[in-house]
């Protein structure tokens, strides 16, 4: 009997194990996120990494593609079968007799059949056929190698763009938290002026109005902070991941790219290339395939076997080879040679698109990264210019010569520019990011 301790141990052990066993998208989210901490970027995309489905899926087509090499390999060594055989036989009688008749017990014809064997057959030589379909399958894993890293690079480009989209979704909502304050200030302000007889009941409605659209907004800058956070969990293929915080990694830094160095960089570094090119050489040795099928091939084959209605069972051999000689195909080798040769087209004209396509991707993205920077510091400017002009239609309309029109505009003013200012920082993160994935970089 076991004891309650060595119960307990064992149940730890054995749960422990089957845990050990999880697939990661059996393990809930909760397990890798903790609510309440603060994840940075890199945290984010080693998340994604591990639990995204897209990847999940890919690593699964390129462990396919590893059992397809294996299949082709298995044309190197022999096969063997074995078989075993029983059957009881009651031919039809062809005397004059009954042949279940108890008179005439001999007629009685049933008998029993036994049999087994062992086979062996071998492939001896067939021109080099079954070691191109291996270098095809190797050429195809390898392609499915490359589609795995480009599942990674936009798993983790997904993430950084959600990330930064979060990021720019927080501070609009500080922006619009910042406005409703301001506005509720001016409201105060206004009833101030109102009770002491210095303004107009006009100027309260105003205000009134205006914090009530700031309040609309915060509303609206409120949802868009949680589908951005929706989005982000979805990225990483945690979307009931517990609350969390995530660093501000905004902040400003302009990087000098030499757009060369870039474009050499994504056709060495890119692995939709690399993926295209193992495509390129597989379908180059399916053509070299195609026309062995213009050769013979030679076979081996054994077997031993055992047979009779009686034991013991009589036994038998036989061995030999075999030569195959293809003479005509109906012309189906020739037009097999010539798919391949058009699917080789096809390919090397889709290799030619996508490097057209990278040095596109390479090139935007460094356009759209040199545009952000210059925009980040005319928007710095305008935050400040929009900030003075706020001061001034504030101390103006506390001095009694300005309007609250004025005092609104100026308040507009600032809430755009600093929300222009953030979008400039999410473009600039954005298209760093947008530069890093098209020259095949995580």
């Amino acid at each position: 009997m076991v004891s309650p301790i060595k119960g307990r141990l064992l149940f730890l052990v054995c749960f422990g194990i089957c845990f050990w066993l999880l697939p990661p998208a059996a393990i809930g989210a909760e397990n890798l996120i903790r609510k309440g901490e603060t994840l940075d970027l890199q945290r984010c995309i080693a998340i994604a990494l591990e639990r995204h489905p897209s990847i999940q899926a890919a690593a699964g087509t390129l462990v396919a593609g590893e059992s397809r090499v294996g299949q082709a390999r298995s044309g190197f060594y022999p096969q063997l079968t074995g078989s075993a055989g029983y059957s009881r036989s009651n031919p039809i009688s062809t005397s004059g007799f009954n042949r279940t008749d108890p008179a005439n017990p001999s007629t009685d014809q049933a008998y029993d059949s036994y049999s087994s064997s062992i086979s062996l057959s071998q492939n001896l030589y067939d021109f080099g056929k079954t070691s191109t379909q291996v270098k095809i399958q190797e050429f195809n894993r390898d392609s499915f190698r490359s589609d795995l890293d480009s599942v990674h690079i936009q798993v983790a480009f997904a993430v950084k763009q959600a990330y930064y989209g979060h990021l720019q979704a927080r501070r609009n909502r500080e922006v619009s938290r910042e406005v409703v304050g301001q506005f509720q200030q001016h409201l105060e302000r206004a009833k101030a002026f109102f009770e002491v007889g210095t303004k107009p009941k006009f100027d309260v409605t105003k205000a009134d109005v205006d914090l009530s659209n700031a309040k609309l907004n915060l509303l609206k800058a409120e949802n868009a902070f949680r589908l951005s956070l929706v989005a982000l969990n979805n990225t990483m293929g945690v979307p009931e991941a517990p609350d969390y915080e995530i660093v501000d990694q905004l902040p400003f830094q302009r990087e000098k790219i030499d757009l060369e160095e870039a474009t050499r960089k994504a056709y060495e570094r890119r692995p939709d290339l690399k993926a295209i090119a193992a495509k390129k050489q597989a379908l180059e040795q399916s053509i070299e395939l195609a026309r062995k099928n213009y050769y013979p091939y030679v076979s081996g084959s054994a077997s031993y076997g055992w047979g009779g209605s009686d034991f013991p069972l009589d036994q038998g051999w036989s061995f030999g080879a075999q030569i195959n000689v293809p003479l005509f195909s109906g012309f189906s080798t020739k037009y097999q040679v010539e798919e391949a040769r058009a699917n080789l087209d096809v390919i090397a004209a889709n290799e030619a698109l996508l490097r057209q396509a990278i040095y596109q991707d390479v090139k935007q993205a460094w356009l759209n990264l040199d545009e952000a920077a210059d925009r980040i510091a005319t928007a710095e400017l305008s935050v400040r210019q929009a900030a003075e002009n706020l001061d001034l239609a504030n101390g103006r309309y506390a001095a009694g010569v300005g309007s609250p029109i004025e005092v609104t505009d100026a308040l507009v003013a600032v809430s755009n520019a600093k929300t222009a200012h953030i979008a400039a920082l999410y473009d600039y993160r954005l298209a760093q990011a947008s530069l890093e994935k098209a020259a095949g970089g995580k």
